[in-house]
């Protein structure tokens, strides 16, 4: 059956966030545990929520983590955050087709909706389904099963698309169609290894994917 209903993650998949969420954690991890992160040590805190993440190196301290991590974020988020090339063309292509679309995040709802106005993204989205919107994140499916939901979808005829583990499994537990984007910061390689029903190498390989 084809595609009517498109999930997209939202940062690392249509915006870029990436230095972004890099120099909060940084940041973060800094001013708490007077530690130094690398780049590379510290994308296997990105893509889970928050809490999960500083969970893993300070258990009795993630409130206040969570909290600075945010205050920079949202003070540093306008230098750093731009959408990927194509993405406001290739959105804006499918809105007019009429096709169904979704935004499925493990940010708070408040800090995706302020991104998507950054790039004039959120024109295309009436459905943003934020952390604060689900008892379960990803990989769990009840983001994406909502976000469906509030669509009219099926799993059937949606497909989810992100830039890391945690999107995929999602979409792969609601039993819809997946696929991963080649510009993940943890490269291509990683996202093919996933298994994803589709991989785009630029977002708008998905016009043909969705008109196949």
């Amino acid at each position: 059956m084809s595609i009517r209903t498109i999930l997209f993650d939202l940062d690392g998949t249509l915006i870029d966030t990436n230095e972004l969420i890099i120099e909060s954690f940084k940041h973060t991890f800094k001013e708490h545990l007077n530690e130094d992160y690398s780049r590379e040590e510290i994308l296997q805190f990105m893509g889970p929520p928050l809490r999960d993440s500083f969970e893993k190196v300070n258990p009795n301290g993630v409130e206040d983590m969570v909290a600075t991590y945010r205050k920079h974020n949202l003070a540093n988020h306008d230098l750093y955050v731009k959408s990927y090339d194509g993405v406001f063309e290739t959105i804006q292509a499918l809105h007019e087709k009429g096709y169904q679309m979704a935004i499925v995040t493990t940010k708070i709802r408040e800090t995706a909706l302020k991104g998507l106005e950054l790039t004039h993204l959120d024109q295309f989205f009436d459905v943003v389904i934020g952390l604060d919107d689900v008892q379960n994140a990803k990989p769990d499916p009840e983001p994406v099963l909502k976000g469906m939901k509030a669509l009219g979808g099926e799993p059937e005829t949606t497909i989810m698309i992100g830039d890391n583990s945690h999107d995929i499994h999602a979409g792969q537990n609601a039993e819809m169609k997946t696929a991963g984007v080649a510009w993940s910061a943890k490269g291509k390689e990683f996202m093919e290894a996933l298994n994803p029903d589709y991989i785009l190498d630029h977002i708008s390989d998905l016009l043909t994917i969705v008109e196949e």
